[in-house]
């Protein structure tokens, strides 16, 4: 994509990157927020589709691999991968968010690809 994208659907791309915060307020709001902006604006067009796919597949991998090390708890590495986990999803919402206020695409590292 390039700067060519408008800036109503830039705003609502950079909107579905950040609503994933509202996890800190409500539990599984990481996902929630995502889900719920991608389905009401998903006809806003191709590169706002890209981005809440995007968020919303990213936001589903994080909540697998926090579990995953939730469950390593018992081995004590659960930790260091919880607390290395929350700052790798704020830096890639971060990250996404700018990429697309900007108009250009992004594709979160480590995304287990559900929504196509």
């Amino acid at each position: 994509m390039n700067h060519l994208v408008g800036k109503d659907e830039r705003m609502w791309a950079m909107i579905v990157h950040l609503s994933a915060l509202i996890g800190f307020l409500i539990p599984f709001g990481h996902v929630l927020g995502p889900l719920l902006v991608w389905l009401f604006k998903r006809e806003e067009g191709l590169f706002f589709q890209e981005h809440g796919k995007e968020a919303v597949n990213f936001s589903i991998s994080v909540t697998i691999y926090a579990a995953v090390s939730s469950i390593l708890l018992i081995v004590f590495i659960g930790l260091i991968l919880l607390i290395a986990l929350f700052f790798f999803w704020i830096v890639c919402v971060v990250i996404a968010a700018v990429r697309a206020s900007e108009g250009k695409s992004y594709r979160y590292p480590l995304t287990l690809r559900f929504i196509k």
